[in-house]
């Protein structure tokens, strides 16, 4: 057991980072439940966008894929293009939902500190834990096969005494792979990783850095950090303490407070630009909206989650004039939070949508400035959720998702 020289504890904390989640949650399930034969994680494949229509973004890939080039992100066209053969699987969210719940449910288990930091990847608080569950190692390898044993699918586990260096470690070698980086460790094992590999360093910081000769995490750490922050700002100061190891970040528990519906996910690059999230928010405010309707409830309050560059978390809420599960309800609220509450500067990782104080009311109450027809919204939702329950949750898609990001946000599309 480790002490730090005041007398305290050292933190021992874990990251748990699910490979290729939605791949490997698809191919789980078809194993399992549909016989399939052909494991989707050994051939080249990914989950996203629509086959017929040729548009969308790569959600997921195999390890297969991954050797073409293939990477999270980029539109499903240039994916076809580098691998003909890539098969692509549509995203069933319902399936990853549940498969999330049964993966936490296992990792709360081994620590009352769990923070569930996207729908794949957790952090666990582990100090102390040693009487029970032996050495971090040894405990990390315990959780490891029990998820694999019992879902059926891999992840790999991060260990250090902080958030930053635990998810770093869970990005080394995959899948199924348990990796430390302790702060002895960081000279030998992260500073001659190139810039790139640094937790939060998007493209255009990277470029940023390349210009200036930094090419190494090393670098970076040795860098003068005001050289850093003339460049780079606040975000200058944040990365050159990652460069260091340093994070003083918490554990957030995050149990819903109440009752409701809610749906997040990680975003593959720095958002920096409204036109950037507002299709994003637009996904969650239908899968939101489609589980609303699907229980016929409504919702009074709708919720934004941000998770920036730096882990740094906030949540902004607002309650709505009428009860809805109306899809672009939903979406027009998250909108207007996140323009109430973010900065338009500071680079987001993480975006969230929850709904809660719910009701089976269907009472509206009308404003004589209400310009949108509410009913044909609700028929046009319906009809939306009717085609994606028969055909696929792929088989349709909102105008404002194909358009070029920005144009016609506040419009009824």
């Amino acid at each position: 057991m480790l002490w730090y020289n005041d007398g305290k504890m050292e933190r021992t904390i874990f990251h748990v980072d699910v490979n290729s989640a939605f791949l490997s949650w698809e191919a789980t399930y078809r194993l399992k439940h549909l016989s399939e034969t052909v494991d989707l994680r050994t051939i080249p494949s990914a989950v996203g966008g629509d086959l017929n229509k040729r548009h969308g973004i790569v959600l997921a890939k195999s390890i297969p894929a991954k050797k073409y080039g293939v990477t999270t992100g980029e539109p499903i066209v240039r994916a076809l293009e580098k691998c003909p053969q890539l098969l692509i699987v549509p995203p069933n969210h319902a399936l990853y939902e549940k498969s999330s719940k049964a993966f936490i449910e296992i990792l709360k288990k081994y620590s009352p500190d769990v923070e569930q930091y996207s729908i794949d990847e957790a952090f666990l608080d582990m100090t102390g834990m040693e009487k029970l569950f032996g050495p971090p190692i040894v405990a990390a390898n315990t959780i490891k096969d029990e998820i694999y044993n019992t879902l059926g699918f891999t992840v790999n586990i991060g260990i250090s005494t902080n958030k930053l260096l635990a998810k770093m470690a869970s990005d080394f070698t995959k899948p199924n792979r348990v990796h430390t980086l302790f702060p002895e460790e960081i000279r030998e094992k992260m500073w001659p990783l190139p810039i790139r590999e640094l937790l939060f360093v998007g493209h255009a910081t990277e470029s940023k850095l390349l210009n200036l000769g930094i090419k190494t995490i090393g670098q970076l750490a040795l860098t003068d950090p005001d050289i850093l922050v003339s460049h780079l700002k606040k975000q200058g100061e944040a990365i050159w303490n990652f460069a260091n190891g340093r994070d003083v970040s918490l554990i957030e528990n995050n149990e819903p407070a109440a009752k409701g519906y809610g749906n997040s996910t990680t975003i593959a690059f720095d958002v920096t630009d409204i036109s950037q999230a507002q299709p994003i928010l637009m996904t969650l405010a239908e899968s939101v909206g489609r589980r609303l309707r699907k229980d016929n409830v409504r919702a009074g309050v709708v919720a934004l989650s941000i998770r920036y560059f730096d882990l740094s978390f906030e949540s902004h809420q607002k309650t709505l004039r009428s009860s809805t599960n109306i899809t672009n309800e939903l979406y027009q609220a998250a909108c207007q939070l996140l323009e109430e509450c973010w900065d338009f500067v500071t680079p987001i990782r993480l975006l969230g949508i929850q709904a809660t104080k719910l009701t089976e009311s269907t009472e509206r109450q009308l404003s004589l400035f209400d310009t949108c027809d509410f009913e044909k919204q609700e028929k046009v939702d319906d009809a939306v959720d009717k085609i994606r329950e028969k055909f696929g949750l792929g088989s349709i898609v909102r105008g404002s998702l194909l358009q070029p990001p920005g144009k016609n946000s506040n419009k009824n599309n």
